[in-house]
């Protein structure tokens, strides 16, 4: 008994289980607390075996920690017996130990740098395989001070007579050049050289390892332009070579190599029009030879079209191209056709002649019926961008139809795109204001706000079309309240055009017989109606004031209907109806010129800016609407979005003019809450005695506050005054300012490009110590921007002042979103102007969050 117990603990411990024991204990555990069990007894039993060397099983050890490791339970204790591992002469003990450093360790550990010196010796080992162990775990964990100590090493490989040790090598120099580019160079001699060689597996690696060179440096590039000869020469053996069934995957010869090559191609033949003349007429046997039955095929087909579409390739080339993708869309393969779709898409975008893909327009069509929603979300995408002024009616067609059975998700999206393609291509303008109603009935609620005053403008420009589209709008409305927009534009028609539409001459199959009564009747269930928000209620509001001079026989009905708000609990509502039944009992005689039919409204630029175009406005301080005259500004303004707020001017003697007094009456926002006009002070012109303007400025002040009212240099024309009072429901208007003294003019600056967003920043100083900065946000990418937030801070020596943006929505491929931000500076201030970005905004349901630091500004 007392030998026994003075024996070596080592001489009496129980051999551990093996690998295949473990895996089968733990598949055996029937709930997640057996298996933790299983696992920590048996992780406790690997330590107590590593703490006492034993270095018979340490192998079996690290081999059954590695698999505990792969289940997600931590086995970092086990880092440094791997690394006894390494050091060990058997290559059984080797291979576990390179496999547990390639898993455990990484480049934060300390532990990872005790490994360089194994490496470096087993690197030249005279053995292939214990060679290519070291060169597998130096391209898995190489860092950047490993391939510096190592690079050397890798090097001397790569001119190895051995291929097996040479495509390793390759690799492991593809992750040095990656940690550590400036080592680039001392891998380029040997590069060459891999071209010619006959192992496919060499010749693959090389192929990668040449690509990665070209995307590092550009002068790689332009060195490894010589080499397209020889590559378009391997290219032409892998087609035109018989049946190898060392090679052969589905019936074609590598096509690894191949989908290889081909990337090395196209990035070599880019912007080149040498190298691109060269790979012409291989491109074309591999487009016209290579099978599409199976995928091996469908894979090196679309890299080859990849490949044309980014080189300067012939016409002929390049419609065999799209007919390829064309063919992708008649798969079944669903990864297939979103891939042919999206390459389509890129190529009508890239491309001033798509007529090639126009050919495919009708498969284009068939796809938004996929049972899949990526590709009809593509597809739709792709449909859009093939509208010109040829197939906008047909298109359309088949868009609205879409439109009706489309999902919520994309009802937005479409209503957007078809308005800007309709106004774009319109071929006359009854077409156009048709495809508007289609759209408004059918998915009106999808409208955004944004497009309102642009389909108003429509109609308003429509002048021998009001009474028809006030008639369709009115039997829309019959039909549906529901749907806001829709009944905002159709109150707007119908208090604007109400005589037109109670007249009925209209050129219409199934006329409409309208009575004022039934005007009336409509007004007042859409003003009870649940689902009219305060919004809708102050358009009918107005709309009603308007039918005082357009139904004449109903005023006392009308009256009556506006005076049932007087003392509404919404505040904004109670006022506009004491407003107008002010000017009902004081001003009467005022009231058919005041409620004059509106002037055609000038149209704000609402088609997609480029970039470059937008800037350029911006730059001059031209805004959309810039040509626009003096008289038509107010009215232009009122289908503007936000505009910055400028301080009220002093509130002007009642010796104003009538025309003046009535202008001010704007700045109440009687027609809907909305930013101030924008105005400088001027000094009011003196006239005779009271007017009655004087009583107009009265009722201002009764009971809801006193308005600012603007002194003018000169009484504007009564006329121009009185149509812009009651001309819309977007907001005030605003009086022409005076002409802006000259200034100094700055370059725009690109503040941020990323993503698919774009911001550009536009200069002017108004005052020398104040510099207004346009911001101009664009969406280049295919997807909408919701929830658009733009934020800036600025050193402490300044003061920031950001204005409302136009919306928190970036429609796709081109969609702009303004926001004017102001920058207040001492004069003798010695700081230079920083600005920190901070921008969010969500793309398809996912957060997206932007940081960027500008420094480049202009001297101001």
């Amino acid at each position: 008994k007392k030998k026994k117990k003075n024996r070596p603990r080592s001489a009496v411990r129980m051999a551990p289980q093996k690998l295949r024991d473990l895996i089968r204990n733990i598949r055996a555990a029937k709930t997640a607390a057996d298996e933790r069990e299983v696992v920590q007894k048996e992780c406790a039993m690997i330590r107590d075996h590593f703490r006492s060397e034993d270095a018979d099983y340490r192998c079996r050890n690290v081999a059954k920690l590695l698999y505990i490791h792969m289940l997600g339970y931590p086995a970092h204790f086990g880092q440094l017996e791997c690394l006894k591992l390494i050091a060990s002469p058997r290559f059984n003990d080797k291979r576990i130990g390179y496999l547990g450093a390639m898993m455990l360790l990484d480049e934060l550990k300390d532990v990872h740098m005790l490994v360089t010196n194994s490496l470096k010796n087993d690197l030249n080992h005279q053995t292939q395989y214990v060679a290519g162990l070291a060169l597998c775990t130096l391209g898995n964990i190489c860092s950047a001070d490993m391939g510096r100590d190592l690079a050397g090493e890798v090097e001397k490989l790569l001119k190895s007579t051995n291929s097996y040790i040479r495509k390793k090598a390759v690799l492991c120099a593809l992750k040095i050049i990656r940690k550590v580019p400036e080592l680039l160079e001392n891998f380029v001699p040997a590069t060459r050289a891999l071209l010619g060689e006959r192992n496919h597996g060499v010749l693959l690696t090389g192929v990668t390892l040449i690509r990665q060179m070209c995307l590092l440096d550009a002068e790689c590039l332009v060195h490894f332009r010589r080499l397209v000869p020889t590559l378009v020469r391997i290219l032409k053996n892998l087609i035109m070579s018989g049946y190898s069934p060392e090679h052969d995957v589905g019936g074609v010869t590598d096509p690894f190599l191949q989908t290889s090559i081909l990337t090395l191609l196209r990035l070599l033949g880019k912007g080149d029009a040498e190298a691109s003349e060269a790979m012409n007429d291989i491109l074309a046997q591999v487009a016209t030879n290579t099978e599409s039955s199976k995928n091996v095929g469908n894979a090196i087909l679309y890299e080859a079209v990849l490949c044309i579409m980014d080189i300067q390739a012939e016409s002929g080339l390049r419609d065999l191209a799209v007919h390829i993708l064309g063919k992708f869309l008649l798969n079944h393969d669903r990864n297939i056709k979103y891939v042919a779709l999206t390459t389509l898409l890129k190529t009508v975008q890239n491309s001033s002649n798509t007529d090639a893909v126009q050919r495919h327009r009708a498969t284009i069509i068939d796809c938004l019926k996929d049972p899949d929603l990526s590709i009809r979300r593509r597809a739709l995408a792709l449909a859009f961008a093939l509208i010109n002024p040829g197939n906008v009616r047909s298109l359309t067609k088949e868009l609205l139809a879409f439109l009706e059975v489309a999902e919520p998700e994309f009802k937005t999206y479409m209503t957007t795109e078809i308005f800007t393609a309709a106004t774009r291509f319109a071929p006359n303008r009854r077409w156009l204001v048709d495809t508007m109603l289609t759209v408004l009935t059918k998915a009106g609620s999808f409208v955004l706000d944004e497009h309102i005053p642009a389909i108003v403008q429509l109609f308003s420009a429509s002048g021998d079309l009001h009474a028809y589209a006030a008639q369709m709008l009115y039997k829309a409305l019959c039909d549906d309240l529901s749907q806001q927009p829709l009944t905002q534009v159709g109150v707007w028609c119908i208090g604007e055009y109400g005589d037109l539409l109670v007249a009925g001459a209209v050129d219409q199959d199934v006329p409409v017989n309208v009575s004022g009564g039934d005007v009336l009747d409509l007004l007042k269930s859409i003003m009870d109606s649940t689902h009219s928000t305060r919004v809708t209620q102050e358009y009918v509001m107005t709309a009603l004031m308007k039918l005082s001079t357009r139904l004449p026989e109903h005023v006392n009905q009308l009256q009556a209907m506006i005076r049932h708000y007087n003392n509404n609990v919404n505040v904004e509502l109670q006022q506009r109806a004491n407003e107008y039944m002010t000017i009902f009992k004081k001003f009467d005689n005022l009231r058919p010129a005041l409620l004059e039919r509106m002037p055609v409204l000038e149209a704000r630029e609402t088609a997609v800016l480029s970039d470059q175009a937008a800037a350029a406005m911006q730059a001059t301080g031209q805004g959309a609407a810039a040509a626009a005259s003096a008289d038509g500004a107010s009215l232009l303004d009122l289908l503007d979005g936000p505009v910055s707020s400028a301080p009220a001017a002093p509130a002007s003697q009642s010796s104003a003019p009538v025309a003046a007094s009535m202008v001010d009456l704007l700045g109440l926002d009687l027609l809907g809450p909305g930013p101030s006009s924008s105005m400088p002070p001027a000094p009011s012109s003196s006239s005779g005695g009271g007017t009655s303007g004087g009583g107009l400025l009265d009722l201002l002040d009764v009971g809801f506050g006193g308005g600012s009212s603007a002194p003018a240099t000169s009484a504007p024309p009564t006329s121009n005054s009185l149509l812009d009072l009651m001309g819309d429901a977007f907001g005030p208007a605003s009086v022409p300012a005076a002409a802006p003294s000259a200034a100094p003019s700055y370059p725009p600056l690109t503040a941020f490009d990323k993503d698919g967003l774009k911001i550009i920043f536009s200069f002017s100083k108004p005052q020398p110590n104040m510099v207004h900065i346009m911001m101009t946000a664009t969406n280049t990418s295919i997807a909408p921007m919701n929830n658009f937030v733009f934020q800036a801070a600025v050193p402490k020596a300044f003061q920031l002042s950001l204005q409302p943006q136009s919306s928190s929505a970036i429609a796709p491929n081109g969609g702009i979103v303004t926001q004017a931000v102001h920058v207040a500076f001492p004069e003798q201030t010695q700081a230079v102007l920083r600005m920190r970005l901070r921008i969010t905004y969500t793309v398809n349901n996912q957060p997206v969050v932007h940081a960027q630091e500008v420094n480049e500004f202009p001297k101001f």
